[in-house]
């Protein structure tokens, strides 16, 4: 067990939640008395109490925020406006706010909240389950060194954590938020061309999705750049090149460059409603 001293707090139990409350409780940062969730559905509650070993649920947001320091903010940005008006004579000088709500601004969580509120913007993704997550947070200008500490701590526990300038989210929400959908959509793309090409399904899959794994291991591990890695395996009249050339002519990387713009463009339209 570490020396993590806060209470955390999650203000609604989707999957989003669930995923970085789990890593929290499995990575040992916190066991499950130190964790309280709340969220008026049942079904959310059930599958979170069922990911996340030892969780407690509060009656209602007060109780939430009157037994816990540390609350995340986890309802979707439609709904952000009504939770915040819910929980606002609750809040203190005592309460660190994160919002993983995509597209919502530091400075809109400012207005609806007492002054002086310790807030912190994070975009995490949902590979946070697995402990391998790649999270952003930006602090507000209230929240101090030792609260982005207590952030970067709680997501460094389920991936890799990175403090970003806010205006950076909407383009991380884009890319690491809504990415691994696209990555899964690329696995699903590849074991496809196994299966056309003669594999069956299930080997077909779990070659695609380890060569996925172990790409990316590759670009971490090492430091290259992709470029560099892929020159490493392409030679000249290659299988590698033959494919590569079909890659370029149908469009797929423009494809996922469009596919992270148009989440980026969604996430900004999101913070503007």
């Amino acid at each position: 067990m570490t020396n993590f001293r806060r209470k955390i707090g999650f203000l609604g139990a989707g999957r989003m939640a669930t995923a970085l409350a789990r890593g929290c409780v499995q990575s040992a940062l916190i066991s499950g008395d130190q964790l309280l969730a709340a969220d008026p559905s049942e079904a959310a509650r059930a599958a979170f109490a069922d990911q996340v070993p030892g969780a407690r649920f509060a009656k209602d947001n007060q109780q939430l925020l009157a037994e816990t320091d540390l609350v995340v903010l986890a309802v979707k940005p439609q709904i952000m406006p009504k939770a915040l008006a819910d929980i606002l004579g609750c809040v203190t000088s005592q309460h660190l706010l994160v919002s993983i709500a995509a597209g919502v601004t530091l400075q809109r969580l400012a207005a609806s909240l007492p002054d002086s509120t310790r807030l912190i913007r994070v975009m995490p993704n949902t590979p946070c389950l697995v402990g391998l997550g790649a999270s952003c947070y930006s602090r507000g200008a209230h929240a101090s060194q030792d609260d982005g500490q207590a952030v970067h701590q709680m997501l460094e526990s389920v991936g890799q954590a990175y403090p970003v300038e806010e205006s950076m989210l909407d383009a991380v929400t884009g890319l690491s938020g809504s990415g691994p959908a696209f990555v899964y959509r690329a696995i699903e793309a590849l074991a496809a061309g196994g299966v056309a090409s003669g594999l069956p399904e299930d080997l077909a899959l779990k070659l695609a999705a380890q060569t996925t794994r172990g790409a990316a291991e590759m670009i971490i591990s090492t430091g290259s750049s992709p470029a560099e890695l892929c020159q490493q395996v392409t030679s000249p009249g290659g299988t590698t090149l033959a494919g590569l050339d079909a890659f370029g002519k149908n469009g797929a990387g423009n494809s996922l460059i469009a596919a992270v713009k148009a989440a980026t463009k969604r996430s900004i339209e999101l913070g503007q409603a």
